[in-house]
């Protein structure tokens, strides 16, 4: 049975929660429900295109995307981006300022989010009282990484037409996995200009590479959702393989 998706804010309680219980993440004791309970400081809702981390400030609270979409980025002098990744629900977002003096990256909501919120002081106490949560942490940060290292691969080796393939087939992936996937579609909230970003491409070059993998019949856009008409053909252009993954733990 597919995981269902949220449909609600973030519940008051972690034992309601709808992602929790969708089936798509790691099984936890009730003690361990409880506790990460206990950890959430608030919850909070962000509109898309504002800010949920400030690139190069420091912050106290540390993540977890109840609901929508969102992206980790960095500009350069002359405000150019680079998405580094796509932020989808169930991701923990803000360890990295652990290694660095404020945020050396920025968080933007692409759509309207709903977050859980965790204050950033008490990590290490999580890790004293819970040692397999605090694990589960580091595993989040591991994948991440390889996440981050697939999307190096794509930018240094990949063609435009393997680029964009790639990042096509790995959001619906990542959306299925959490249930949001319906008839083969996606909601699709990303534009041309997020896809150029987070691939290094031109606005021009990113327009014409999705056109021509359209007129190949693999996908199509479609009122803002991404059909994937032949996801087999489009894995093949993108040389992508589809590693079987455990289920993620939710914070």
């Amino acid at each position: 049975m597919k995981p269902a998706a949220p449909t609600l804010d973030c519940p008051p309680e972690c034992q309601r929660c709808e992602l929790r219980n969708s089936g798509a993440f790691l099984e936890f004791s009730a003690e361990k429900v409880d506790y990460v309970h206990r950890f959430r400081q608030s919850t909070m809702e962000v509109a898309a295109g504002r800010q949920i981390i400030a690139e190069h400030r420091s912050s106290t609270r540390l993540f977890t995307l109840y609901k929508g979409w969102a992206f980790r980025y960095k500009t350069l002098s002359d405000g150019r981006r680079q998405i580094l990744n796509f932020l989808v629900a169930g991701d923990f977002i803000g360890l990295q300022e652990e290694f660095a003096d404020g945020a050396t990256h920025g968080v933007e909501a692409l759509t309207d989010v709903s977050l859980c919120v965790f204050p950033r002081d008490s990590l290490w106490q999580l890790f004293r009282d819970d040692p397999q949560l605090g694990y589960d942490i580091t595993w989040l940060a591991s994948r991440e990484e390889s996440m981050v290292d697939e999307g190096l691969v794509t930018a240094g080796r990949r063609t435009a037409m393997e680029r964009v393939a790639m990042l096509l087939v790995h959001l619906y992936r990542r959306a299925e996995r959490i249930g949001l996937a319906r008839d083969g579609s996606i909601a699709f909230p990303f534009n041309q200009q997020h896809i150029a970003d987070a691939l290094g491409l031109s606005l021009v070059h990113t327009n014409k590479t999705l056109r021509r993998l359209s007129r190949m019949g693999l996908h199509s856009l479609q009122e803002g959702r991404l059909v994937m008409h032949d996801p087999k053909g489009l894995e093949s252009v993108a040389d992508y393989y589809d590693r079987p993954l455990r289920k993620p733990p939710l914070i």
